[in-house]
């Protein structure tokens, strides 16, 4: 394991647990004031006050976890890729087919290749489609190979048919599209760096 790339990878993770614990903190005394009549309804459909509170709170420690989970993992894998190419580097492209959104930003662009790193997608919008066809065309056109890296694949039907469709896209343009266990192969191939080992070593250390 490579102990420098560890270190800045623990350091981030640690920055991040912080400012979850915060954030978390800070909305449970904001939600010791709420209103809670809502609760009425709860009850009529067979829910506790005790449960619905529950429900609640743990819907709020959902949206920050969720949030900064995915900010962390992604930033955490653009640090292995500039420990082997530091010139890596997030990057903005105008859109050339069209005014919305007025550019498309590339997470980590290396040479020609147009890295779009997410640590899911669980989206089930059918728009999402439309805008993701437009910026790998975009990409493709400046000359750029797009190639998406998501760690974890979506549970549910919907979400999985979506991006059976993004697959389709970026293969059809000549792209690479990566996900769940040849994600994690991708980043380890490309970097040098096996960025799983590293978050099961920090995950043990909290343990």
């Amino acid at each position: 394991m490579n102990v420098d790339v560890y270190n800045k990878i623990k350091e981030l993770a640690d920055k991040y647990a912080e400012e979850l614990k915060n954030q978390v903190d800070l909305r449970i005394e904001e939600m010791k004031l709420d209103d809670t009549s809502h609760y009425l309804l709860y009850r009529v459909l067979g829910v506790t006050n005790e449960e619905g509170n529950l429900i609640d709170l743990y819907q709020n420690k959902g949206r920050f976890l969720y949030k900064y989970a995915g900010a962390f993992l992604e930033e955490a894998a653009v640090l292995c890729i500039k420990h082997k190419y530091a010139y890596a580097s997030k990057v903005k492209i105008k859109n050339t087919l069209g005014i919305r959104p007025k550019a498309f930003e590339i997470d980590c662009l290396v040479d020609n290749l147009a890295h779009e790193i997410k640590w899911r997608d669980a989206t089930t919008d059918g728009d999402h489609i439309t805008k993701e066809h437009t910026r790998v065309k975009v990409i493709s056109d400046k000359g750029y190979i797009p190639i998406r890296v998501m760690f974890y694949y979506p549970q549910r039907t919907q979400a999985q048919k979506i991006q059976d469709t993004l697959k389709t896209l970026y293969q059809g343009i000549g792209g690479k599209y990566y996900y769940g266990d040849a994600a994690w192969r991708y980043i380890e191939e490309f970097t040098g760096i096996n960025l799983l080992e590293i978050l099961e070593c920090i995950a043990q250390s909290r343990e």
